[in-house]
């Protein structure tokens, strides 16, 4: 099976037995669930310059106070044209498209797009979803979500790789007369499915080039990416996000934070040599909760912890 080394994105952030560091966008700290998205070009520009692996942006389609986090605020893949223009060398990523929620034509109008134009830096991350009020919003019945998941992503591959399918399925018909282009800029989009987006494991393992799943203790981590190695006979990334609140102190002990921790950088550098060690390929940092000007934290991170985990093609 293919393992897209000859993708841009990919190559970039995964290779067996290494850890490499992305950015969740918005870069900056911010209370309450609405960014300013002040200087956010500049921001971006500023990572890949100093060799994050990746950018990675959410896809919310609806402001649901309950969540408390919109991301960032505009539609994922207008967003993901303008990066791909503005910056040169990291990887764009998904986390995730809701795939219940957009036609598979779409999907891959966009998709196919955004590769084009970033030269083949897409990594697309995908997901049933979890926010309960964007389903009926969408007419979509919430416990066949995971039935809508399947049937958008085997017509959404199809429509990727094929000039002229034959689909008969649920969510639309075509008859070999029609054709999505573009097509991807390399053959084809890595797929990272997201948690078990309400299929089976062995279902994700088959049809994912990787996986993304939640921030864990070390030792139930641990168990997971084990329990996904199992299932693949071929490498396949593994990939979490974590929070932090980087303390000016280095040597500053972790405290939890949700989903991750306020610490010292030292710390934070052996809790992720902990991390690719078991196995953990790829780690979305996340700075919402930090007390500090994100682009220091940024240059502190690529000063101080990128060099222990430097992305695999400058």
């Amino acid at each position: 099976m293919e393992t897209f080394q000859h993708k841009n994105g990919y190559k970039r952030i995964f290779k067996e037995n290494k850890l490499t560091l992305g950015l969740f966008i918005p870069i900056e700290s911010y209370s309450g669930d609405t960014p300013t998205m002040e200087n956010h070009i500049q921001m971006a520009q500023k990572a890949d310059e100093l060799g994050f692996g990746a950018l990675w942006v959410r896809d919310i389609p609806l402001h649901d106070p309950y969540f408390g986090d919109v991301g960032q605020i505009y539609d994922p893949w207008v967003y993901l044209g303008l990066l791909s223009a503005y910056t040169e060398k990291i990887a764009l990523g998904t986390g995730s498209i809701v795939f219940p929620l957009r036609h598979p034509i779409h999907l891959a109008k966009a998709a196919a797009s955004v590769d084009q134009l970033s030269k083949g830096r897409l990594v697309l991350g995908i997901a049933s979803g979890d926010r309960r009020v964007e389903f009926p919003a969408f007419n979509i019945n919430i416990p066949s979500r995971g039935e809508a998941f399947r049937e958008t992503f085997g017509y959404f591959k199809q429509v990727l790789h094929e000039n002229f399918p034959i689909i008969d399925s649920k969510v639309g018909k075509i008859q070999g007369n029609a054709g999505v282009i573009p097509k991807p800029y390399q053959n084809d989009i890595p797929i990272i499915i997201t948690g078990s987006s309400r299929q089976s494991f062995d279902w994700v393992s088959e049809h994912g080039d990787g996986w993304m799943y939640y921030p864990r203790g070390l030792e139930q981590q641990a168990q997971t990416v084990q329990a996904w190695r199992n299932t693949t006979s071929t490498f396949k990334p593994f990939l979490q996000s974590l929070y932090i609140d980087l303390t000016e102190d280095p040597d500053r002990e972790p405290r939890p934070i949700h989903l991750g921790f306020q610490l010292g950088r030292n710390y934070l550098i052996q809790f992720l040599k902990s991390l690719e060690a078991i196995g953990v390929n790829h780690v979305m940092l996340n700075l919402k909760y930090g007390q500090r000007d994100a682009e220091d934290v940024m240059e502190e991170l690529a000063a101080e912890v990128l060099p222990h985990f430097p992305s695999i093609t400058s």
